[in-house]
């Protein structure tokens, strides 16, 4: 009787948490995740949470905070100097797709396209999604791979998918 007290308490939590994650955008759900404290201070940085907190809806490849740590030394630095706004925004915005793609309808469109998918960014630039070991993975303009380690994050305006690496645009 315990253990059926405590699965069904834990089967309510998930379920306020996971609804609550859902009322939230998707700048609201960033910033409620201590993984991607770099990404919200980019984010503020370029002035780009009133967009990333509109209707949208988004997908957004977010990188988690190891992923800025894996770029040059002095890079996020650099990029979040007021000098650097403009950028700043073309990468972030690099990471956005307009529309709501899980991770379901991801997979299908690599498979149903010979085992790659290009997808435009909000930035104007394309992205290449591809199937490596189970992984759904990015290319980026620079010829860069970067893998989605967590998917499907809604959101009330989309979706986040949290990535590896950064990823580069032209």
């Amino acid at each position: 009787m315990k253990i059926l007290k405590i699965t069904t308490f834990s089967i309510f939590f998930l379920c306020i948490a996971t609804g609550f994650s859902q009322n939230q955008t998707i700048v609201g759900v960033a910033a409620g995740n201590d993984n991607f404290t770099t990404l919200v201070t980019a984010v503020k940085a370029a002035d780009l949470v009133g967009t990333l907190s509109s209707d949208g809806p988004f997908t957004v490849f977010a990188p988690v905070n190891s992923a800025f740590e894996a770029l040059p030394s002095g890079t996020v630095e650099s990029l979040l100097k007021p000098e650097n706004k403009g950028t700043l925004q073309g990468i972030l915005t690099y990471h956005v797709v307009a529309g709501t793609f899980m991770a379901k309808d991801v997979i299908k469109a690599i498979n149903d396209n010979n085992g790659s998918f290009d997808v435009k960014t909000v930035q104007g630039g394309t992205i290449t999604l591809s199937l490596s070991e189970g992984n759904v993975m990015l290319k980026d303009a620079t010829g860069a791979m970067a893998k989605v380690v967590i998917a499907d994050v809604a959101a009330s305006n989309g979706v986040v998918h949290a990535l590896d690496s950064v990823v580069m645009p032209k």
